[in-house]
């Protein structure tokens, strides 16, 4: 009874078992009348429901406070169940033993007639090889397929035909039909050997014009590099303009627009301005597929040998990173890992004075583009904003747009209310890019309430449409320009150089 109360004293876990109350007596009753008929599994199943049940009236009396006078008798019901667990256990692995010694009488008995049925099949193997190997046998003179007697008559030489190999008229003919057949096959051997000489000689021609082939690329590349100096002192620069147009290929739309404008106001204008398509293009490339499967189903590939072509030097990539600051490595990569995944590729715009006589004037600032993915964004910052004092060029460039909010309603709707763009930052969302880059969005309050309103002659309010208003929105539409935008962008660093 100290085992048992130690049991009863336990801590249980009341929640896991449920039980009904009316289940006390009918157990007992339907445990003393098993029927004795049963298989050993089925008593193995109703023995542990039994216990189950049991289990469960205990905990029950002992959760809802009952007397715990039937303890004892659940006690020695549950260990009866037991002993009957245990028995028909036995039983069960008796009958397992003695089945399989049954099987292995009958395994003995299958594998002695599987013996013999595999030596059945062997005898009969040997039978039908030694069947072929008789019906295969060929005699002296083999079927072969000689030339026509008529096409022997015409063709075979003289001292052939009036040979005499044999007393036999039928056979001689036999005889020098083979001969004829032996001669015909030696010739063809002969030209076999010919053939495969020149086949020979043929591989080696293919394989010194492949082994040509492949190593031109790498002369054109050295070509390429090496004309480089004389096309920069030319002024022609075909090779790094051809660079990048195909670079240009795996642009975002709004990154591609605004290089297309720039691009045509320089050709057009003679701008002194000069872009540059900066970034990895391998990811641009993976970037792009991935898009294009997103939106259609359907993947697309871009030529991996135009990319490998098209793909900067080492000894470029190796400039351009001791010209790039790396400080903002750090936070890029923070970017690209959430809503503000930024696209491998970005727009780089040199602008240079324009007053300047000189053939090679000195750039006075430079501007990156990038375009935020998920946000339909692009921000715009200076290369020399290592701390984010030079983005005060930038700053209210046309009114009221100092970049530190972003542009439309989706993309605050994605980012929620935090402060994303901040002063330490080095690029800004302006909304004068996002016109240069042709992304169109509504105000957030309709222009006629940001306007004053007027009492008229009958009493109606109506809006009051001042100069200041006008001019602010003929500027506002203005600001996609990029002349405009250049002109400002010039003004503003040359008022600062002079300030420092």
């Amino acid at each position: 009874m100290e085992g048992y109360r130690s049991m009863e004293e336990s801590e249980i876990d009341e929640g896991s078992i449920a039980t009904a109350d009316g289940n006390e007596q009918g157990f007992a009753s339907s445990d003393q009348h098993r029927n004795f008929d049963e298989s050993p599994y089925e008593i193995l199943q109703n023995s542990k429901v039994s216990v189950e049940n049991i289990v469960s009236q205990m905990l029950s009396i002992k959760r809802e406070g009952k007397s715990k006078s039937h303890f004892p008798e659940l006690v020695t019901q549950m260990f009866l169940h037991f002993i009957t667990l245990r028995q028909v256990n036995r039983s069960i692995l008796i009958e397992e033993d003695r089945v399989k010694m049954e099987t292995e009488r009958a395994k003995a008995q299958i594998d002695f007639t599987t013996l013999q049925l595999h030596n059945l099949m062997y005898e009969k193997s040997h039978y039908v090889k030694a069947i072929k190997a008789c019906k295969d046998f060929k005699s002296k003179y083999p079927h072969i397929e000689l030339v026509p007697e008529d096409q022997f008559f015409r063709d075979a030489p003289r001292d052939t035909k009036d040979s005499i190999l044999s007393n036999d008229i039928a056979h001689n003919l036999m005889l020098k039909r083979l001969t004829f057949e032996l001669f015909q096959r030696k010739e063809l051997c002969k030209l076999h050997e010919k053939l495969e000489q020149k086949k020979k000689i043929l591989l080696e021609t293919i394989a010194n014009r492949k082994k040509f082939l492949s190593s031109l690329p790498s002369h054109l590349k050295s070509l390429k590099k090496a004309s480089l100096p004389v096309q920069n002192q030319l002024g022609v620069l075909h090779t790094k303009k051809l660079k990048q147009h195909r670079s240009v290929e795996l642009l975002p739309p709004a990154l591609y627009v605004i290089y297309s404008q720039l691009l045509a106001q320089k050709e057009a204008f003679g701008q002194p301005i000069d872009l540059e398509i900066i970034g990895n293009l391998k990811d641009a490339q993976t970037f792009s597929c991935n898009q294009a499967h997103t939106d259609t189903g359907i993947p697309t590939n871009v030529d991996s040998s135009k990319l490998q072509d098209d793909a900067p030097d080492e000894e470029e990539d190796e400039q351009r990173r001791r010209k790039r600051p790396r400080c903002v490595q750090g936070k890029e990569s923070v970017d690209q890992a959430g809503v503000f995944q930024v696209h491998p590729l970005k727009v780089t715009l040199h602008v240079y004075d324009d007053e300047a006589s000189d053939p090679m004037p000195s750039k006075i600032i430079t501007l990156n583009f990038e375009y935020l993915v998920n946000l339909n964004v692009v921000c715009v910052g200076t290369e020399e904003s290592n701390d984010g004092s030079e983005n005060d060029i930038l700053c209210n460039l046309f009114p009221n747009d100092t970049g530190l909010e972003l542009p439309h309603q989706s993309a605050k709707l994605i980012v929620g209310d935090a402060t994303v763009f901040d002063g330490q930052r080095t690029s800004h969302p302006y909304k004068w890019a996002q016109h240069l880059a042709g992304i169109g969005f509504l105000p957030e309050v309709s222009p006629l309430l940001l306007t004053g309103r007027e009492t008229s002659d009958n009493g109606e309010a109506v809006p009051v449409r001042s100069e200041n208003v006008i001019s602010g929105l003929s500027l506002y539409r203005q600001q996609n320009r990029v002349q405009t935008f250049l002109q400002r962008i010039r003004s503003r660093r040359k008022v600062q150089l002079a300030l420092l």
